[in-house]
């Protein structure tokens, strides 16, 4: 079995924390045990992961003027290259090689997206500043185009990895790049992590997507007194249900798994602690083609 396994950012960096290299690698450790039980068992495992605060750290440090400011897509490029190392480490540690690929994903240039920047990132601001939305009463912060993903740059060499070891790709999206003629150039963007694994899951053939977040199962209505757990979700019922889900959470959760789940294939969203439960059928949801 090949499984993509998709981390959200704040699996590395749990809300109250500081953010320090230690409470990364504590909160890798609790990840990566249940991966090296899975390629203990046989699995090959293909990892991606979000990146949303560590990158937003990345950002504030470059407010420290005397040194020059790097672009968003490098941002997102030196934060492939933390988080990989962060869950490389751990892995080795349970004797489980891995490599991280700094991942390039080409999107259209053409895309609406561009027009109208509507992802939230980076640091939080108590009043705004012009190019700036408020962000769920959370505070201000800047909004950047979100094109979708087209193609994994690195997909040949990810596919020939996975045969030998652990891989580790398309972190937080991957590094938007747009062609330009004869050559390529990165894009100050973000790609939404969700559908970007599924593109890899889809490209690498994987038999199953997994999607961990914070909570044990999709719900409807979530946090009102009538939410309800879903265990199973045909595709038809998440395209009718879509509304129930919130855009900046379980909405491209869900559309990533169902879009995975219409090739025939499984996928599955549950929470980082049930990764193994959920795969043996006894925890999270499971969305199926029907």
């Amino acid at each position: 079995m090949l499984t993509v396994i998709a981390l959200g950012g704040n699996a590395l960096l749990q809300r109250g924390e500081k953010g320090t290299l230690k409470d990364q690698f504590h909160n890798a450790e609790r990840a990566m045990r249940h991966v090296a039980n899975l390629v203990a068992a046989g699995e090959r495992v293909i990892i991606t992961h979000g990146n949303g605060p560590q990158v937003g750290a990345i950002l504030l440090q470059q407010q420290w003027h005397e040194v020059p400011a790097m672009p968003l897509n490098v941002c997102g490029a030196e934060s492939q290259g933390l988080i990989g190392y962060v869950l490389q480490k751990t892995l080795l540690n349970y004797g489980i090689e891995s490599a991280t690929v700094v991942t390039q994903v080409l999107v259209d240039p053409s895309d609406t997206a561009f027009q109208h920047p509507s992802k939230p990132v980076g640091p939080f601001y108590d009043h705004p500043l012009p190019g700036m939305v408020d962000d769920a009463g959370r505070g201000w912060r800047k909004v950047v185009p979100s094109p979708k993903p087209k193609k994994i740059m690195e997909i040949d060499a990810i596919r020939e990895m996975v045969e030998k070891v652990v891989v580790i790709a398309c972190g937080g999206g991957g590094i938007p790049i747009v062609k330009n003629g004869e050559k390529y150039d990165g894009v100050e963007a973000v790609i939404d992590k969700d559908a970007c694994a599924e593109l890899l899951a889809r490209e690498v053939g994987a038999d199953r997507l997994v999607i961990l977040t914070d909570v044990d199962n999709v719900y409807l209505n979530y946090g009102k007194v009538n939410q309800k757990r879903v265990k199973k979700m045909s595709t038809t019922e998440a395209r009718q249900w879509m509304e129930h889900f919130s855009r900046g959470s379980m909405k491209p959760k869900v559309e990533a798994c169902a879009a995975f789940a219409e090739l025939g294939k499984e996928s599955i969203i549950c929470s980082l602690d049930q990764l193994e439960p959920a795969l043996a059928g006894n925890a999270g949801t499971r969305i199926y083609k029907g």
